[in-house]
């Protein structure tokens, strides 16, 4: 799958067009005044949000954008045609950025949102607006105004409502897949998953929610180690994370090692992370063993640092459900169902 998140574009829009210089020529209408018309304006810069586009990928290929230029404008009054705008498709959840400050423009989210970015020159006036009452027959009018250019940096955080959050190999592809349709490549060794994927979770009644699994977190992921350095941004926009820990996992230090480890790398990317609502999934409890952490120690040890965690197994599906549910009455403040 063709991914990109991240992309550099220069934009310009149109020029204005120039004002006419022009004189009545009409039969039995001597010394005719001025009616030079004013020039056209020139086309806009709009980035527009598009439900159906998923990534930056159509930036690789093309980099240059311009609108039209304003027409001059003509005798008999007649006003130039204003330069057609170029509209640039982009996916929801694009930030737009001025790349020489690094000034947000745009932050586009909602389908069919419209963000003008550089405006187009205005068209100049026409001899006839120059005509005064000792100058009847002026021969000057304004050239049209230059359109504006910018380098843009286009920047995709996806709009997810969960984050699949976890180290590598904990599981997050398979509960993504036990989730929503989505069918991510799932493989038994590290760094399978490349690129984030999405999926959609319905939860009866037209309620959906969009989960995203971001891939390639490891100790260090906060300064550009791994994967996960690229993608932390696209769980910054959720409202709840989704923290896998794999029951396999053999810590050297203390028995919540992984857990510390990924929250800290969340902490240093962004300190707004640290205050996200959180459930801990103890995941592959289908391979529980003597040798491997208690799931009870596991689970106590997160009560008393006040997380709430599951018990499951992506693989098989055990405690799918209740992961449904807890899921549910975070986002829609469902009771909990009596056990």
């Amino acid at each position: 799958m063709d991914f990109l998140d991240e992309a550099i574009i220069t934009a310009k829009s149109g020029d204005g067009g120039s004002g006419c210089i022009s004189f009545r020529r009409e039969k039995y209408i001597p010394r005719g005044g001025p009616d030079g018309g004013d020039g056209g304006c020139g086309g806009d810069v709009i980035l527009r949000a598009s439900a159906g586009l998923n990534s930056l990928i159509a930036f690789r290929f093309q980099k240059q954008f311009r609108a039209q230029n304003g027409e001059p404008g003509r005798g008999k009054n007649r006003t130039g045609k204003d330069g057609d705008s170029v509209i640039i498709e982009v996916p929801l959840g694009t930030l737009v950025y001025d790349k020489d400050n690094n000034e947000l423009l745009a932050d586009l989210v909602r389908d069919g949102q419209e963000a003008i970015v550089l405006r187009g020159g205005k068209g100049g006036k026409g001899n006839q607006h120059f005509a005064t009452p000792t100058n009847r027959a002026p021969r000057k009018a304004q050239s049209g105004f230059p359109g504006q250019q910018k380098t843009l940096k286009l920047s995709l955080k996806y709009l997810a409502d969960v984050g699949l959050i976890g180290l590598p190999n904990t599981g997050k592809s398979t509960l993504l897949s036990r989730l929503t349709m989505a069918r991510p490549r799932i493989d038994s060794y590290p760094f399978t998953t490349l690129v984030p994927n999405l999926g959609i979770m319905s939860l009866g009644d037209e309620m959906n929610l969009t989960l995203a699994d971001i891939p390639g977190l490891i100790e260090g992921a906060s300064q550009g180690r791994g994967l996960g350095h690229a993608f932390l941004k696209h769980v910054e926009r959720t409202k709840l994370l989704l923290h896998l820990l794999d029951i396999t996992y053999r810590p050297s230090r203390d028995l919540l090692e992984d857990f510390y480890m990924l929250s800290e790398e969340l902490v240093k990317y962004s300190s707004s992370l640290s205050r996200r609502d959180r459930i801990v999934l103890i995941n592959k409890i289908d391979l529980s063993s003597p040798e491997y952490r208690d799931i009870g120690e596991v689970r106590r040890a997160l009560e008393d640092i006040g997380i709430e965690s599951l018990a499951i197994s992506a693989l098989t599906g055990e405690g799918i459900e209740e992961v449904r549910e807890a899921i549910s009455r975070k986002f829609f403040n469902e009771p909990e169902s009596e056990q």
